[in-house]
């Protein structure tokens, strides 16, 4: 009976932890600056799932700092770019971030990063989440790795 009883609350336990909480990130990436000693940028595709959430950091072991940004056009047709303090996530909704919109900005990286080397990107969520991902380092100027 007690080995029933334990099986019953470890179920409990794991429904509440269930697909619908989950949050997807993929085809994470890294390209490296032109110019030595300027900033890099990380772009990945996230969404999340069954629940809204917020991303509200990112870091990265190649980087001492990471921010949240977004380019847009401004005035005049000239690009601009603003800081972000967190990035709503609704739940079924995909977010991207790519370049010329949505990005992480990262100062300060490693010197010597190979392009085709792979690194991770630590993501924090308002609800206290975290997640570990892969991403690929590319060179300046290169597309996104396929």
């Amino acid at each position: 009976m007690r080995r029933f009883s334990l099986s019953i609350a470890l179920l409990a336990v794991l429904a509440g932890c269930g697909p619908s909480d989950q949050i997807s990130v993929e085809e994470a990436w890294i390209r490296l600056p032109a110019v030595a000693g300027r900033p890099g940028a990380a772009y990945f595709a996230i969404e999340a799932a069954g629940r809204d959430d917020a991303l509200t950091a990112v870091s990265t072991p190649v980087a001492k700092r990471a921010e949240l940004h977004e380019s847009m056009a401004g005035a005049g047709g000239m690009m601009t770019m603003n800081a972000l303090e967190t990035v709503p996530l609704k739940a079924g909704q995909p977010a991207s971030f790519a370049p010329g919109g949505r990005h992480v900005m990262l100062f300060e990286m490693t010197p010597g990063l190979q392009a085709g080397n792979e690194t991770r990107l630590k993501l924090v969520f308002a609800s206290g989440r975290e997640l570990d991902v892969p991403a690929r380092i590319v060179g300046a100027g290169e597309g996104a790795p396929e």
